[in-house]
């Protein structure tokens, strides 16, 4: 229908449009949602409208089509009085691939008839294929576009093999941006070609300069081997998320939760169970490009890269899958975890004995050698607790997958599945040559439950760390809890407090520039965040998971104990410093505290899918079972004549060590 040229016409805009300049160099004319400031003749008013029956999607991802879906909505500016001569000039904009057509929209102030350009499905079936529609083919479009982007830049023209690894090479080093890209923009902004090439053309990082470092030299060749172990893990990696995504996808299916989660788990274990075979690539690495400053950073991961190919084994990949396949527990409760590492222990905060770490020193050099990217989808970064970003700091090496970026603290959950969060810490606690120190677990609070916490019981508290807080005997055969013993999780700096469980705000999109509305995705979410837990990796967590998760959603507990807690709260002081007495010289648990503390968790887990269980029930009588009996073996420890002391200083008591979870067998690839 052509417009009238006497006449003015409602426009929606829900794309490129809504950007007033992109809006004026296209038709002359701007606009504004401030009714004071239309009153130019070239400035139109626009109000927020929102289109029903139709979803904004991007299959190019360079430009949005609205195409018809019963149940979307999409969100945009309604533009009033355009000019017939301005919709001739957007309708020369806009081209083929759009039908401009009269819909009803609806603002503030009721419906209004207005025209909108939306995608027509006939045309759009045939440029972008059958499923133009589906999120899978905007993320394989932009990632088409990345990898075309590096044929141009690295060796154009070359067809090599050579060229090639160089190229994946590169890429390594820029995982980060990549993954900002993807995380900053798929089905959320379009990525045009200028702004693709501006974040993607960046100077490959170079260590010559540490080689001719006296300070640096004695650790330059410890770190090389962990950038090939992580470039061998990120290509294992990548393989599984590209050739098995299908079966992946069906096994995680939802996209609130890091997808990486399942194809990272599986080229953990691929990598921690062929020991000898990566060994023999790092050893054969250092004879073949020798640490004498002759080879740069580029060239220790070209060989990874080509190393990876070569170790991959696709037939271990399906048999990892099969073994993901029947060992799921999934439930409804988001989790997540954070894993700290280091071979000084708590000392590793500590400014006179950070750099005492003969291996990595306190992972100064984490950055120089493009760790922090390589290490992305373990969400890698050198944690210092003091919040001050610098690329030489050294502390603990913090590792918590899902974390997508750090400085915009965007992360989502890892998964819903207590068996692969249990996996997950101990494959990847397994994969670095550091000591482990503690492990942070997380739970997504649900909307009724913010605002309404409540302080965990003490008796409740002190079964926790029976649990994981890393029991211990000392040389005399005396019990006590090392997280409370070497004041690692207590802090000063705001006055005395127990940092138990703290809870806080996550992030997982960025929100829209240009609407004043974010899309419910980019909204931040509520996690309980435990952080008393001794990191070990030969610990069964899984238990554990089903105490915090079944308590998290019985009683609802809040934070414990902050230093706000404790000045105001006689009780809680009281209760504080006979927690820490207790923990000093533990006592048994009595049979009373341990069947309220079992009686919550299995009221919370009976309870996880409104008011019924989600878990199978066998699934649940198992976690309850091994709950009790680590609570058993820990009071086991007080019976006088099973106290001995033992030959070394210390030594784990009561393993939380053992997995007898009932689940197949894990064959080793």
């Amino acid at each position: 229908m052509n417009p009238d040229p006497e006449n003015r016409f409602h426009l929606f805009v829900y794309g490129s449009l809504r950007e007033p300049s992109i809006f004026e160099s296209v038709c002359g004319l701007s606009f504004t949602l401030k009714p004071s400031q239309a009153r130019e003749a070239h400035v139109l008013f626009a109000e927020l409208a929102i289109l029903n029956g139709y979803r904004r999607v991007s299959p190019d991802n360079v430009y949005f089509y609205a195409i018809p879906e019963a149940s979307a909505k999409v969100e945009g500016f309604l533009i009033y009085d355009v000019p017939a001569e301005a919709l001739r000039e957007i309708d020369r904009y806009e081209g083929k691939l759009y039908e401009r057509d009269s819909v009803p929209v609806n603002t503030a102030n009721g419906q209004v008839q207005a025209y909108a350009y939306l995608g027509s499905p006939r045309t759009m079936k045939k440029k972008f294929g059958d499923r133009f529609h589906v999120n899978l083919i905007h993320e394989l479009w932009l990632r088409k576009r990345i990898e075309r982007f590096f044929e141009t830049h690295t060796r154009p023209g070359e067809h090599s093999m050579d060229a090639d690894i160089e190229r994946r090479a590169h890429r390594e080093l820029l995982g980060t941006t990549e993954r900002d890209l993807v995380v900053s923009h798929l089905g959320h902004a379009a990525v045009s070609d200028y702004f693709l090439e501006h974040e993607l053309d960046r100077p490959v990082p170079s260590i010559r300069h540490l080689f001719s470092n006296p300070t640096a030299q004695p650790y330059v060749h410890k770190y090389i081997v962990l950038v090939v172990k992580q470039v061998l893990l990120n290509q294992f990696e990548w393989n599984l998320y590209h050739r098995f995504r299908f079966e992946l996808d069906r096994l995680c299916p939802s996209k609130r939760y890091f997808t990486r989660a399942g194809s990272l788990l599986i080229a953990l274990r691929m990598i921690n169970f062929n020991r000898s075979s990566v060994e023999l690539v790092l050893r054969r690495c250092l004879e073949t490009l020798p640490c004498d400053g002759t080879y740069d950073l580029i060239d220790y991961i070209k060989y990874a890269v080509q190393a990876a190919d070569t170790i991959f084994d696709a037939r271990v990949a399906q048999s990892e899958i099969s073994i993901l396949r029947h060992n799921l527990q999934p439930g409804l409760v988001p989790m997540g975890a954070e894993l700290e590492l280091s071979n000084l222990g708590f000392r590793a905060v500590h400014k006179e004995a950070q750099a005492q770490d003969p291996v990595f020193d306190g992972f100064r050099y984490f950055s120089d050698f493009a760790l922090d990217v390589l290490c992305w989808k373990l969400g890698g970064y050198i944690d210092d607790h003091s919040d001050v970003q610098r690329p030489d700091k050294r502390g603990f090496l913090e590792l918590a997958p899902g974390r997508l970026n750090i400085v915009g603290e965007l992360s989502k959950p890892v998964t819903a599945d207590p068996w692969i969060l249990n996996q997950l810490i101990r494959e990847t606690a397994a994969f670095f040559p550091v000591q482990p120190h503690s492990l942070h677990l997380s739970f997504q609070l649900r909307r009724r439950q913010i605002g309404r916490q409540t302080v965990l019981p003490l008796s409740f508290v002190k079964c926790l760390f029976v649990l994981g807080g890393g029991t211990q005997l000392l040389q005399n055969g005396r019990l006590w809890i090392s997280r409370m013993g070497y004041d690692e999780i207590q802090r000063n700096q705001y006055g005395e407090e127990l940092v138990f469980a703290r809870t806080s705000k996550r992030r997982s999109r960025m929100g829209d520039r240009w609407l004043d509305e974010e899309p419910a995705t980019s909204y931040p979410s509520f996690i309980h965040q435990y952080k008393f837990i001794r990191l070990d990796p030969r610990a069964n967590y899984e238990p554990l998971i089903m105490a915090l998760k079944g308590i998290q959603l019985s009683i609802n507990p809040g934070d414990y104990l902050t230093a706000e807690q404790l000045a105001g709260s006689r009780r809680l002081r009281n209760e504080y410093e006979e927690l820490k007495e207790w923990a000093a010289r533990p006592e048994a648990i009595s049979r009373r505290t341990k069947g309220r503390f079992l009686d919550a968790i299995y009221d919370g887990l009976m309870h996880e899918a409104h008011r019924r269980p989600f878990h199978r029930l066998h699934y649940i009588d198992w976690a309850l079972g091994a709950i009790d009996l680590q609570i058993r073996l820990f009071n086991k420890e007080f019976e006088e004549d099973t106290i001995q002391p033992p030959p070394v200083p210390y030594r784990p008591t009561y393993p939380y060590f053992s997995d007898n979870s009932p689940k197949q067998d894990d064959p080793s690839p």
